[in-house]
C-alpha cells in the first residue's frame, strides 16, 4: 500500500504596524493570505493554522508578503475602506465558515449588522450561535470584518482582537464611510 504525501504549505509572516498595534500576516507564494492576526494574538493565529491546515501540513517562517496585502492595510487605516476587499484569501474553512466569511466580508462599513441579521441573510434564521461561533473562528482579522457583528441590542460584544479595538476599527468605518456618502 503506497501512502500519498500531503502537500505542505510554506508559508511567510511578515509584520506590519497600524494604529492598533502590530499585526501578524501569514502568505502563500502565490500570495494568498492565510492568516491575519494582531501580535499579542500570535497563539491563537498559530492555533487557527493548526486546525485549518494541520500542524505538520504547513511550515511558517519569517518572509515577506505581498507588498499589495501591506498596501491595502495601510490604505484601509488611512481611509481607504475598500482597499482591503481585493486581498486574495485561502480560507481553508468548513463549508458554513467560508459562507459565513464571505457574508462578514459584504457587510458595509460604517453599517453594523446583528448575528441574527446575518444569520437571517444567510437563509438560516435559527443559526446566530453557529455565525457566531463561524465569526470566533475567522483567522482574517480586518480582512474578513468580523467587528462589523454586534449583539441583536447594539452592543459590541466578543471580538478575538478585544472590544477596544473592536470600538476603534467601528468607529474608524463609521467616519470614513460617512465621508463617502
Amino acid at each position: 500500500m503506497t501512502r500519498s504525501k500531503v502537500m505542505q504549505a510554506a508559508l511567510k509572516l511578515d509584520r506590519i504596524k497600524t494604529p492598533l498595534g502590530e499585526i501578524l500576516l501569514a502568505a502563500d507564494d502565490k500570495g494568498r493570505l492565510h492568516a491575519a492576526d494582531f501580535s499579542d494574538y500570535e497563539s491563537r493565529m498559530r492555533g487557527l493554522l493548526d486546525r485549518r491546515l494541520g500542524k505538520l501540513n504547513y511550515d511558517l517562517h519569517s518572509g515577506r508578503v505581498p507588498a499589495t496585502i501591506k498596501t491595502a492595510f495601510k490604505d484601509y487605516f488611512a481611509g481607504d475602506l475598500a482597499a482591503i476587499r481585493d486581498i486574495a484569501l485561502k480560507t481553508g474553512g468548513t463549508s458554513f465558515q467560508d459562507t459565513v466569511w464571505t457574508a462578514l466580508r459584504k457587510i458595509r462599513p460604517g453599517q453594523p449588522l446583528s448575528y441574527s441579521a446575518l444569520a437571517r441573510r444567510l437563509g438560516k434564521p435559527q443559526s446566530a450561535r453557529a455565525v457566531g461561533h463561524a465569526n470566533g473562528a475567522n483567522p482574517f482579522c480586518i480582512v474578513v470584518p468580523c467587528h462589523r457583528l454586534v449583539g441583536a441590542n447594539g452592543d459590541l460584544t466578543g471580538y478575538a482582537g478585544g472590544i477596544e479595538r473592536k470600538r476603534w476599527l467601528l468607529d474608524h468605518e463609521a467616519r470614513h464611510a460617512a465621508k463617502r456618502t
